[in-house]
């Protein structure tokens, strides 16, 4: 590994869920699905799912910490899980689905140990905060199918993610939305107009469709990042367009027929705003022209990305 990566090991429950919400951030290499923290040498899935390994399912992580440094990993980390559960994740019993931060040096324990604290002093649960901080050990790379299974295996994961109670805890308790009252004072008439009622924003006049600054374009509700400039082309369609999000699984997919039209819509998962339609006419390899509404974006500019808490993404800039 170059010397510009270190290593992260977080269990999270299943480990399914805890690939998505790293493997497209700015700085991280790779994702990996494992196991870690157990007594047996090379176990398999069925052997851990036993609980009689010891082991956690986990993922390792290598990422460049001038990029995407370890405190915000931790934040990632803490807000895919429940960490006052001590007997699994949601749906997921046993010791195998516990939660854990497997520190791989000292900077990384005085981190995680300070990052639990200022949870459980935050007030956010009434319970304790009960995930471990553990040193990290021998990982155990988890059979091919079970790598990136959100990719492999996108509607089943979508499924597994609701069905098991962890898409509902995240919304609930991690990515609480405003309430109506509060967006209709926030925002414009037309910016509440397309993201609360699917309304579509004029071609050729809107705030973006002809922007050709550097920066990334950020949900106008909840400021998750969801496009750069650098994905941004002129479709000749008079609204901005882009060939791909800066993250996918932020980005959901519905069949659309009104207006008499067969379209697939997609909306913002943390916010549930509506903003725009995906379509297969694009210019880059994966044929996507993600045709996007103004209204529901805020751009930021490269010179202002570590000043509004988006530094991460101002590698993809660097010339």
């Amino acid at each position: 590994m170059s010397e510009q990566f270190e290593l992260a090991t977080f269990a999270g429950g299943c480990f399914w869920c805890m690939v998505s919400p790293f493997d497209e951030q700015p700085g991280i290499k790779e994702v990996i699905s494992g196991y870690t923290g157990g007594h047996v040498e090379n176990p398999t899935y069925e052997e851990v799912c036993s609980n009689t390994t010891g082991h956690y399912e986990a993922v390792q992580i290598a990422f460049d910490p001038a990029v995407f440094p370890y405190k915000k990993l931790l934040e990632l980390f803490w807000q895919q899980i429940d960490p006052t559960d001590a007997g699994g994740q949601f749906n997921d019993r046993g010791l195998s689905y516990r939660t854990a931060i497997f520190f791989h040096n000292e900077e990384q324990r005085k981190m995680a140990k300070a990052s639990k604290a200022e949870l459980a002093e935050s007030g956010r649960f009434q319970k304790p905060i009960v995930t471990e901080i553990l040193p990290a050990g021998p990982f155990y790379r988890a059979e091919e199918k079970h790598q990136h299974y959100y990719k492999k295996n996108s509607f089943h994961y979508n499924l597994y993610q609701e069905s098991s109670g962890r898409a509902r805890f995240i919304r609930e308790n991690w990515k609480k939305r405003k309430s109506d009252e509060q967006l209709r004072e926030e925002l414009t008439p037309i910016q509440y107009e397309v993201t609360r009622n699917n309304a579509t924003e004029p071609p050729f006049q809107n705030e973006y469709w002809n922007h050709t600054e550097e920066g990334i374009y950020v949900d106008i509700i909840s400021g998750e990042p969801l496009f750069s400039s650098t994905d941004k082309y002129d479709a000749g369609c008079g609204w901005p367009s882009f060939t791909k999000p800066l993250h996918r699984m932020e980005m959901e997919e519905k069949f659309d027929t009104s207006h008499g039209m067969r379209r697939i819509e997609v909306r913002a998962k943390t916010s549930d705003s509506h903003l725009g339609h995906v379509f297969d006419d694009g210019p880059g390899p994966d044929r996507a022209r993600y045709c996007i509404n103004s209204a529901a974006l805020r751009f930021v500019p490269k010179n202002k990305l570590e000043e509004e808490g988006y530094g991460e993404f101002a590698s993809l800039f660097d010339n």
